[in-house]
């Protein structure tokens, strides 16, 4: 691992967790969501949150294993680079990047939607509430909202950390209190569309199509994604080797409870059927939250939700801020990017150019798609789940064989080391062709479409293609990384233990020994 200058120490297990937790948004995911998945697996939409943990889980305990062996902010790309090689390494942290982007955008946007419905709320003016939908306004504010944002990232971990316990206690805490109410007016059957729980909500073979399983599938993988941000943290983490993977497992435990909690609340009270409150509903798929805010809540606490929903969105809007600065900070500290983005603030210890970079491009990316098309915007996030199960899939399978030789070492090695990243990486990547095939119908998404095929399937390959170019030019302008003599690739060693182990294992961390050619540190 190259030095890079950050502060470290900086974040305790519980602060890591936090940022893992607050870059996922749990309540902005439920309320965007629920009402998509419910409309495609109805009752079984516990299940398929379910299912959609398994790959995410098992990914996880391939970047805790890497992360124990090479602690570097770059993650994916730095630990693709070591086990496949400097082009597929590449390309996994440009899916990183653009996949935050893409993210970031959205985000901004959402947090402008429920700002102006929540002054809307408490002003009891509907012109206030409409002004969202003033593009102009609607685009000022998104990059009010994203300078903001940058600004406390570019401030350094311990603005960043102070400013989540709050927004994630709040959100986490106004969420508690909807699943009680939910689950307490629905017991008392006043509710129209009031059920009973039953177990089977909890068995996805109980969900009529492949189909419809794989499209609720992909929703649910989108809800988990951003847990990774505990380890892009990681050279700021006291203990670094391994609290940010346990950080990551504490974060994605926190959220497979509370989704669970909240789908099954949401559907004791308000069912999944195609009218009123119905999760099924079209006219409020969209936000969930926005409908049942004032049924389960009443009119006096139902500003809390939208309280929770903006904050949501204001939290991870500044902490995936995180992962993209510091992936850009790491490509660019290792030569696959140009050198002046490695700078760190020197009093914040924060990646400061890359932070600025990552804002702007996130607002240029926002305001041009918005120019474009509502549906264009629409579509991108579409194309999110993508690049999400690109680069997740390409991290498993990197450390299955970074960690080849130690396979045979112990049971535990074997599994954590080996099968469970083979599965989630091979779940993300059949979901990821799925999805590809998918795309390329112009009903997927928006309904729009690019000389007969899907616009989602053009954004999505296209903004892959736009890695590839850039890969390209970098590889013109910075030939020595692509040469890998920047970051070596790991070399299979002897499946042994005692000092022949440990100096594989020197070579497969380090660069140095028999076992790699030389990485700087």
């Amino acid at each position: 691992m190259r030095a890079k200058g950050l502060g470290g120490n900086s974040v305790g297990l519980l602060g890591s967790a936090v940022i893992g937790i607050s870059t996922v948004a749990p309540v902005y995911c439920l309320t965007s969501t629920l009402g998509p998945t419910a409309g495609q697996v109805g009752v079984r939409m516990p299940a398929v949150f379910l299912a959609g943990f398994l790959p995410m889980l098992l990914v996880a305990f391939a970047y805790r294993e890497l992360n124990r062996s090479l602690p570097d902010c770059g993650t994916s790309f730095t630990w693709t680079v070591r086990a496949f090689g400097p082009r597929t390494g590449w390309l996994c942290g440009w899916g990183l990047v653009i996949a935050t982007i893409i993210v970031l955008s959205n985000l901004a946007g959402v947090a402008t939607s429920f700002l102006y419905l929540l002054l809307g709320e408490l002003t009891g003016s509907d012109a206030v509430a409409a002004l969202d939908g003033n593009r102009p306004v609607h685009v000022a504010t998104c990059l009010a909202l994203i300078a903001a944002a940058t600004a406390v990232s570019y401030r350094g971990m311990t603005a960043t950390k102070g400013v989540q316990y709050a927004l994630v206690a709040l959100q986490l805490a106004v969420l508690a209190l909807f699943v009680v109410l939910a689950v307490s007016k629905a017991r008392t059957g006043a509710p129209p569309g009031a059920t009973g729980f039953s177990w089977t909500w909890l068995n996805p073979f109980g969900i009529e199509s492949f189909g419809a399983f794989t499209a609720g599938l992909s929703l649910s993988i989108f809800m988990y994604w951003g847990w990774d941000a505990c380890l892009t943290v990681n050279e700021e983490t006291e203990g670094s080797a391994a609290t940010p993977g346990r950080a990551a497992l504490l974060a994605m435990a926190t959220l497979v409870g509370s989704y669970l909690l909240t789908a099954v609340a949401t559907q004791m009270f308000a069912g999944v059927g195609e009218q009123g409150t119905g999760l099924g509903n079209p006219d409020t798929a969209g936000n969930v939250f926005a409908a049942l805010a004032g049924p389960v809540m009443g009119s006096t606490a139902a500003s809390l939700l939208f309280v929770a929903v903006l904050a949501s969105a204001a939290a991870s809007l500044q902490t995936t801020f995180l992962p993209v600065a510091r992936t850009v900070l790491a490509m660019s500290t290792y030569r696959a990017l140009p050198p002046s983005f490695a700078r760190v603030h020197p009093r914040f210890k924060s990646p400061g150019r890359a932070t600025i970079a990552a804002g702007a491009a996130t607002g240029v990316f926002y305001a041009v798609m918005s120019w474009l098309s509502r549906n264009v915007l629409i579509d991108t996030v579409y194309a999110l789940g993508l690049m999400i199960c690109f680069y997740y899939s390409l991290t498993a399978f990197a450390c299955a064989w970074y960690f080849r030789a130690e396979l045979r070492n112990s049971v535990r090695d074997a599994c954590f080391k080996g099968v469970f990243p083979l599965i989630g990486g091979t779940l993300l990547a059949a979901v990821f062709c799925k999805t590809l095939h998918d795309m390329w119908d112009p009903a997927y998404g928006s309904g729009s479409s690019v000389l007969g095929v899907g616009s989602v399937f053009v954004i999505g390959v296209g903004l892959l293609l736009l890695g590839v170019v850039l890969m390209l030019v970098m590889r013109r302008r910075s030939p020595e990384f692509f040469r890998g003599e920047v970051i070596a690739v790991s070399r299979s060693c002897p499946s042994t233990t005692g000092p022949a182990r440990t100096i594989c294992r020197d070579a497969g961390g380090t660069g140095q020994g028999p076992g790699a050619r030389s990485m700087p540190s």
